[in-house]
């Protein structure tokens, strides 16, 4: 399945090695400040650090592809919408419509921020087990209820997914045609109606299995972290890039003259 990020998490490299506690705080500083960013060529560098980084995790591009390829799709649209709805006076006029620049350079911001942040998150959980990115949340005191919502989510997603296939297939055994009319749509009705009571009892069942074996709220693991000095020098790094982007983008946005009383 796409959904199942951490796949090619078994692949040994430098990203992979690193503790996922500097990882996930560093590489999420680095997040924000990209996005924070307000200059398209310090965006441009930043889009630039998060491929560098995506490759030395040695995830498989193809793998990265099938699920950019969505996310780019979604955001296209952007790049008619924005140049055609930009408020104020615009000197380009394409098929008779007003067509501003700014609203096009706004799109690109966009759509490169949104690129580089998904590859950042990709280094970030495609590189670790996605369990153990869920322990080292926790050991960054991230409200327990909060991590433990995203693990349940991310895995019974897939059962969720796997019941939806196999009573998909079960309508088609018994000679069932999708088509467009109200025969259609009221069995597609039922069929999302079923499939929520049969996932309702299913998280019923799994919470009283989990108290039955003596679950009181968190969850008790024996991985253990331990960080060393390379850990501290690649979060370093990252933390360097990300302090300059931003860094750097707001000495651009204030002029020398503000700043002269510092």
């Amino acid at each position: 399945m796409a959904l199942d990020i951490d796949r090619h998490a078994h692949i040994d490299s430098s990203i992979q090695r690193w503790d996922p506690r500097f990882k996930i705080v560093s590489l999420l500083i680095l997040m924000f400040s990209i996005a924070l960013v307000k200059s398209i060529a310090l965006v441009l560098v930043g889009l630039v650090g998060a491929v560098i980084l995506l490759l030395l995790s040695r995830i498989p591009l193809v793998f990265v592809y099938q699920g950019m390829k969505w996310i780019v799709l979604f955001l296209m649209p952007f790049f008619v919408i924005l140049p055609l709805t930009y408020p104020g006076e615009t000197e380009i006029h394409v098929l008779g419509l007003p067509f501003a620049v700014a609203g096009l350079r706004l799109s690109a911001m966009i759509v490169i921020k949104a690129v580089a942040i998904v590859l950042i998150a990709y280094t970030i959980f495609g590189s670790r087990r996605f369990d153990i990115n869920m322990i080292a949340l926790q050991r960054l005191k991230c409200p327990t209820v909060f991590v433990q919502m995203i693990l349940f989510a991310y895995r019974y997603i897939f059962l969720f997914m796997e019941e939806m296939e196999r009573m998909d297939t079960a309508m088609k055994a018994r000679g069932f045609v999708k088509k467009a009319d109200l025969y259609t749509l009221k069995l597609m009705g039922n069929f999302i109606a079923t499939l929520l009571i049969r996932s309702f009892e299913r998280t019923e069942r799994i919470y009283k299995a989990m108290l039955s074996k003596g679950y009181q709220g968190e969850f008790h693991t024996l991985v253990e972290f331990k960080a060393e000095t390379r850990d501290t020098v690649k979060a370093v790094l990252v933390l360097a890039l990300a302090i300059g982007l931003f860094g750097i983008d707001m000495m651009a946005v204030f002029p020398k003259a503000e700043l002269a009383w510092f």
